[in-house]
C-alpha cells in the first residue's frame, strides 16, 4: 500500500484533493491530504512542511504531490521523508532559497499568463471563476463556497524555500493542458528548465483534481506502480 501526501496550494485547503483521495483510498491506498493554516500570518513554509512530515507519521512508501503553490512546500518535506516519487500538479516549482514571492518574475509567469489568454481569446484578468473554475463542475465544488475560502498569508509568500536540492527520486510535473494561471507551454518549460523533466500534459484547468478527478487519481497510481 502507497501512501499518497497530498499537498494543496494557496489557501491551504485540504478539501481541495477531496475527490481524489477517496478514488485513491478506493484503488486500496492510504490518502492523506494536508490542511495548512494559509490564513496564519506567523506560519509559513517551515510550519507547513513541519504539518506534513507529521502526517505523514514515519510511513516509508510514500508519494508526495504538490499542487500550485504547495510546490514551495514540497521540498521541505522531500529533504525530510523517504519518497517512492514526487509528483507536481500545476505547481509553483522553485530553486534552492527562492521565495514565492519572486517566483512569477524569475520564470516569467506573467507574461506567459497573459500572451495565453490573448492567444485564446479569454480575459486575462485573474478571476475565480474564469480563471481557476471555468472547467470545474459547480456539483464538485460551488464557486460560492471557494469564494468563502482562506487567503494566503504574505509570510507564505516571503520566506524564502530553504532547501539544497532536489531529492533523487522518480519526479513527475503533471500539467492541465487548460491552465489559465499557469499555461501548459510555460510549465513544460519551467519543468525543463529548473527539473530537467518532461511533463506530461493532460486535459484540465488549473484545478484539475476537482475538475477531472478520476484523470488525476489514474496518473497518481500509474505513478506509484511505476
Amino acid at each position: 500500500m502507497t501512501t499518497f501526501l497530498l499537498l494543496p496550494g494557496a489557501g491551504g485547503e485540504a478539501s481541495y484533493w477531496g475527490p481524489v483521495s477517496l478514488l485513491l483510498e478506493q484503488a486500496g491506498h492510504e490518502a492523506i491530504a494536508v490542511d495548512l493554516p494559509a490564513d496564519d500570518p506567523e506560519l509559513g513554509l517551515s510550519a507547513y512542511a513541519d504539518l506534513a512530515v507529521a502526517a505523514a507519521d514515519g510511513r516509508t512508501d510514500v508519494v508526495l504531490v504538490a499542487q500550485s503553490m504547495g510546490g514551495f512546500t514540497a521540498p521541505l518535506v522531500a529533504a525530510r521523508i523517504p519518497l517512492r516519487a514526487l509528483v507536481f500538479v500545476n505547481a509553483m516549482i522553485p530553486v534552492p532559497g527562492e521565495s514565492a514571492s519572486v517566483w512569477g518574475e524569475a520564470v516569467g509567469s506573467e507574461p506567459a499568463r497573459v500572451g495565453a489568454a490573448d492567444a485564446g481569446g479569454y480575459s486575462a484578468d485573474v478571476d475565480l471563476v474564469d480563471t481557476f473554475l471555468h472547467d470545474v463542475p459547480t456539483e464538485v465544488f460551488d464557486p460560492a463556497e471557494m469564494a468563502n475560502g482562506r487567503d494566503e498569508a504574505e509570510i507564505a509568500f516571503t520566506e524564502p524555500c530553504a532547501f539544497e536540492r532536489w531529492p533523487d527520486v522518480s519526479t513527475h510535473v503533471l500539467v492541465g493542458r487548460d491552465d489559465r494561471l499557469f499555461p501548459a507551454d510555460f510549465q513544460v518549460r519551467v519543468a525543463r528548465e529548473r527539473l530537467g523533466v518532461t511533463a506530461d500534459v493532460r486535459p484540465g484547468g488549473h484545478l484539475m483534481a476537482l475538475a477531472d478527478p478520476r484523470g488525476v487519481a489514474a496518473y497518481l497510481l500509474a505513478v506509484a506502480t511505476g
